[in-house]
């Protein structure tokens, strides 16, 4: 689900260019710097980047294999019709919800 959000997909979409300090990720969006940081921390736990602190300053990079493989498993979704993310995402909460319980008659 890291791809799914589209603040993610432009994060990742910078970063091809090079590594980038945190701050200068967050720049361009209209959010706090702690929302960019969490936004981080997904791609980092789905290992599609890689933090380093260089000094007082947290650093971002690409894992272009860890991409790579994602790309791929999409490409599978292809097949079928283009993959919307957006309802992609959609599909696995709903997948995943927890049901509620039943109410009492």
């Amino acid at each position: 689900m890291a791809l799914a959000d589209p603040t993610r997909r432009a994060i990742l979409s910078m970063l091809l260019e090079d590594d980038m300090a945190v701050t200068d990720v967050a720049e361009p969006f209209d959010m706090s710097l702690a929302a960019i940081s969490k936004h981080l921390g997904v791609l980092a736990a789905a290992g599609l980047i890689s933090q380093e602190k260089r000094g007082r300053v947290k650093w971002c990079k690409l894992e272009p294999d860890a991409l790579r493989e994602a790309s791929v498993w999409m490409q599978g979704f292809g097949q079928f019709e283009p993959v919307n993310l957006d309802a992609f995402e959609r599909f696995l909460a709903a997948e995943f919800e927890t049901p509620a319980p039943p109410a009492d008659p």
